[in-house]
């Protein structure tokens, strides 16, 4: 059981050192302070940290997913999804999973500092970077910051290619960053959008943009030249899985004109899972009754993945666009992770990094 979370009106008691304090425990450290929102940013807290490494590797079991490395700039989300994985990370600084995650948003202020750092061709090897593996890289937050353009900025200097994956249209602010980091390596976006259905939308991701400003926004990027898929995920049994509902946001998608669509069923991994049945219970009773017989362990039957998939991809080739095979991980790690990508190569890299993919 997730503690009761203290009152908004001061900085959280982190395990580690926050950005003000003078010693450093823990990966994060350094000059900042802490923040309460206000105006747009009302009722959320950002909590400044200075990253000790901002480039993590997946290591361990892990390495079954289509990404080795990742950057998170932010820990916590705005976006407050229900289902979100990543919620029991909180709990690893002394936070809730629950609205501490939603509303205490930690920011690694050094993000872009530590990014160029760490890019030295000395010490990297131009691998691909996915971004929005943990939390949501545009998240509220994003427009405060503006760490994910910066990061972009750096990535995009150094010919590294990189994917990113979000739910929000804020990404189209850096369209121009993106473009020009396109004209030197490989860059990729995926949207996540699970359902068209507003009514959904409001009660499992109520911080998120509405699904179709998302659909306009894959409609830029591609007109763009950014190649931008879409993740019809996670799929929520009983609330959106519905035929006619997963029909509608796989042609919608291609209508779009979404490189690939790949449909994931909701993953509940404990932690999680009790978030979800336990503020589900107050709006849909009877769902949250037979998603928890339906969820014994963190995985649906595979059949019903099988059958949320089929519709998906069925309705994709009917509208005459590209459907994908999602990997095993991403139906064991839900919503949050980018679609599978290959290592790509660089565009025209600069002299001193000819040797990086070596």
């Amino acid at each position: 059981m997730a503690r009761p979370r203290p009152p908004l009106d001061g900085p959280a008691d982190l395990r580690w050192t926050r950005a003000e304090e003078p010693s450093a425990q823990g990966e994060l450290f350094g000059d900042g302070g802490w923040q309460a929102g206000s105006g747009e940013y009302r009722g959320l807290e950002f909590l400044h940290v200075r990253a000790r490494r901002i480039i993590n590797e997946v290591k361990g079991a892990a390495t079954n997913l289509p990404f080795r490395f990742t950057i998170n700039a932010y820990r916590g989300c705005s976006h407050a999804c229900l289902y979100c994985y990543a919620r029991p990370t909180h709990e690893y600084l002394g936070l809730d999973s629950g609205r501490d995650f939603d509303q205490r948003i930690v920011v690694k202020v050094n993000a872009a500092e530590r990014l160029r750092a760490e890019l030295s061709p000395a010490r990297w090897a131009g691998h691909h970077i996915a971004m929005g593996t943990n939390t949501d890289p545009y998240q509220r937050a994003e427009g405060r910051y503006r760490l994910t353009r910066a990061i972009i900025e750096v990535l995009g200097e150094a010919a590294n290619p990189f994917s990113i994956l979000t739910k929000s249209s804020l990404v189209l602010r850096d369209l121009d960053v993106l473009v020009a980091a396109r004209e030197r390596t490989d860059v990729r976006v995926n949207l996540s959008i699970g359902t068209l259905d507003s009514d959904v939308w409001r009660a499992t991701e109520p911080g998120t943009p509405h699904p179709a400003r998302r659909l306009e926004a894959v409609a830029a990027l591609n007109e763009a030249g950014i190649p931008c898929g879409v993740l019809v995920a996670p799929i929520l049994p009983g609330l959106s899985d519905d035929r006619e509902q997963l029909e509608a946001v796989a042609t919608a998608c291609v209508e779009a004109g979404a490189v690939s669509v790949s449909a994931i069923l909701l993953h509940l991994r404990p932690g999680v899972k009790q978030h979800y049945l336990e503020t589900l219970r107050a709006s849909h009773p009877a769902v949250a009754a037979s998603t928890e017989r339906l969820y014994p362990r963190a995985n649906a039957p595979k059949v019903d993945q099988r059958r949320a998939s089929a519709i998906v991809h069925a309705a994709v080739r009917r509208a005459g666009g590209c459907s994908a095979e999602p990997r095993a991980s991403e139906h064991l790690t839900g919503h949050e992770h980018a679609a599978p990508v290959p290592e790509p190569t660089r565009r025209s890299p600069r002299p001193r990094q000819l040797g990086l993919d070596l």
